[in-house]
């Protein structure tokens, strides 16, 4: 497997293949996913509701995510790491390049910040300072509370407007990937046709340039509810590795996500 970098990830735009990406949070499990097709790794604060039990992603710390992602990228240096930045670790642009830096130091090759235009300045400063920067649209999670709960988003034509001019700034800016989250799959193909740079889905349909998935969800052991945009792999096919093949099988032909893990 060839090293995936930026331009990599571009020409599979380009080109119409689709771009495989799950979680994870440990050696083991990206090593796994590095030998079974997986392009895109996302160190996620979901580590948050996922490892630490906890109802939300809210107290997950910078220095948390900067671990888990040198264990990580401990486990392939081929694959593409992107690492969340956490709640309240990018209130200005200062404290935003500090903490971006702290987590490509770890072994992360991008940054996922959540939000819209508001991140301008920031974006456009990280990408000055050579650190590429993932946006993040739709179900943010660090602002469930706003939201009032784990809500679709986008519905309502003038919030699909706003969002699909949130997604052009932040290309603007510098973004070069944007992650799409439980929106519906028409919106998400708006925001896709609208831009240049890769869109990676969950629960926003078949229309965007990729998938990810939490790789809890992937194999049916997350605690609590399981979304409705997820699916079992493991359950069709009784192991961890034909599970990851096959997630990114389904991925790449457009089997998966099918209508059923899409909002309308």
């Amino acid at each position: 497997m060839s090293k995936i970098t930026v331009s990599t990830l571009n020409k599979m735009k380009a080109e119409k293949n689709k771009i495989t990406a799950l979680t994870a949070y440990d050696a083991s499990f990206a090593k796994l996913f590095h030998d079974n097709g997986v392009d895109v790794i996302l160190v996620g604060d979901s580590l948050g509701m996922v490892l630490q039990g906890g109802d939300d992603t809210l107290a997950v710390t910078n220095q948390d995510i900067a671990y888990h992602t040198r264990c990580v990228r401990g486990g392939s240096r081929e694959l593409f790491i992107i690492a969340d930045m956490p709640f309240m670790t990018y209130s200005s642009v200062s404290e935003t390049c500090k903490n971006a830096a702290q987590l490509m130091r770890a072994g992360a090759n991008m940054v996922k910040l959540e939000g819209g235009e508001w991140l301008y300045d920031s974006i456009k400063t990280l990408t000055q300072q050579g650190i590429p920067v993932c946006g993040h649209l739709g179900l943010t999670p660090q602002s469930v509370h706003v939201f009032g709960g784990f809500k679709v988003q986008g519905r309502e034509e003038i919030k699909a407007l706003e969002m699909i001019a949130d997604a052009q700034a932040l290309e603007a800016a510098g973004a070069q990937m944007i992650v799409l989250e439980c929106i519906p799959s028409e919106l998400a193909k708006r925001i896709t046709d609208a831009i240049n740079i890769p869109t990676i889905g969950i629960g926003a349909g078949t229309q965007t340039d990729g998938q990810i998935l939490v790789m809890h969800d992937l194999v049916g052991i997350s605690a609590g509810y399981i979304p409705k945009f997820s699916k079992n792999f493991l359950l069709e096919t009784g192991n961890m590795p034909d599970a990851v093949k096959k997630y990114c099988r389904d991925v790449k032909s457009g089997a998966f996500p099918s209508a059923e893990h899409e909002f309308k």
